[in-house]
């Protein structure tokens, strides 16, 4: 049995210039972290007791006898690719899916760091992410960039450098005391919206050409993100106040990124007292994400009553094999 746990992550600024299409051509970076909140997979060889082969256990249960007949896209793609077979992977998660926090990447991150460790090979964070790209953008067809995967698998305050030769980690050098700041005057909520983020990610990637421009400017944002990070001189605050400016660029980028309703709580969390902030993720749904000094938190948890305010800490782990007793297994043969 394997059991691996892998963290959602949070983007900052850069979101949209990690997708092919754009970095290829313009370069791309992004600003990110992991954070304490994470997926859980347990995987094992299926006992030979049933009529199915494999069970997938996440929001619904699959029992099948081949892997073709596997509806999880991620599941049936990565069991493929790697010749997995018998198999029971059940899936948990602290936070919901869908939900503008790089599920389902940490959910491919952490299915293939559990293949591997139950064939017994040892793969490194960079082979992950690359594997996990694969599997979500090459074998299941799915819209988006790359920097979940790539997040996922580190883990960490990072900065995500894309060109045409693939992309460079690079951690945030940064003292615990001002980490320690940031992480305290940010506060996510949840909006009870979730969406697929490929479904938007589609009409994001359709429209990058025409959106070169608010996307140069939003990558441009990266390199004053960074600097007021770094720096012991500048206010903190104004990595508040950039949250708020780039939410303005990226809700220009495609209508459905934001909705009336996101727009209005937005805007009651705003004139509470929150210095900026944005949807995180594709946009439609999910969390949102402000940061707010901490004399004003009260005033914003109050305005945002009907929402659920999720305490968290920032993290730098990546994703893990937490528990690892590989089994020998041996194919059944098509008599048994």
């Amino acid at each position: 049995m394997i059991i691996t746990r892998t963290p959602f992550r949070m983007s900052f600024f850069g979101g949209g210039t990690d997708f092919p299409d754009f970095y290829k051509q313009h370069g791309g970076s992004v600003i990110s972290t992991t954070f304490d909140k994470y997926c859980y997979l347990t995987v094992r060889h299926l006992p030979r007791f049933f009529e199915y082969t494999s069970q997938i256990v996440y929001s619904r249960t699959e029992s099948v006898k081949n892997v073709d007949d596997i509806e999880h896209p991620a599941v049936r793609e990565a069991m493929k690719y790697l010749d997995m077979h018998e198999l029971r992977i059940s899936y948990d998660a602290d936070l919901p899916a869908r939900s503008g926090l790089g599920t389902s990447s940490s959910f491919a991150v952490g299915l293939l760091n559990a293949f591997y460790a139950l064939k017994g090979k040892y793969a490194d964070k960079r082979k992950l992410a690359d594997d996990a790209i694969y599997l979500e953008r090459e074998l299941c067809k799915e819209s988006g960039g790359v920097q979940d995967q790539i997040a996922a698998s580190f883990g960490g305050l990072n900065r995500i450098v894309f060109n045409a030769d693939g992309y460079e980690v690079e951690p945030i050098i940064i003292s615990p005391e001002r980490k320690e700041a940031l992480n305290d005057n940010l506060m996510l909520f949840f909006t009870g919206f979730s969406r697929f983020s490929s479904d938007i990610q589609k009409g994001t990637e359709s429209v990058i050409k025409d959106k070169s421009k608010e996307l140069l400017e939003m990558l441009s944002l990266v390199d004053t993100a960074q600097g007021i990070l770094t720096s012991k001189e500048k206010d903190l605050n104004e990595f508040g106040r950039l949250l708020d400016y780039t939410w303005m660029l990226k809700r220009g980028i495609e209508s459905k990124i934001s909705t009336n309703e996101i727009d209005v709580l937005y805007k009651q969390a705003m004139d509470a007292g929150a210095v900026g902030g944005k949807l995180l993720g594709a946009g439609g749904g999910g969390f949102l994400l402000f940061y707010v000094e901490k004399d004003k938190q009260d005033h914003v948890k109050k305005a945002m009553n009907k929402l659920l305010h999720v305490p968290f800490e920032f993290e730098s782990g990546g994703t893990k094999v937490i528990y690892y007793d590989p089994e020998s297994f041996v194919m059944r043969s098509d008599n048994e």
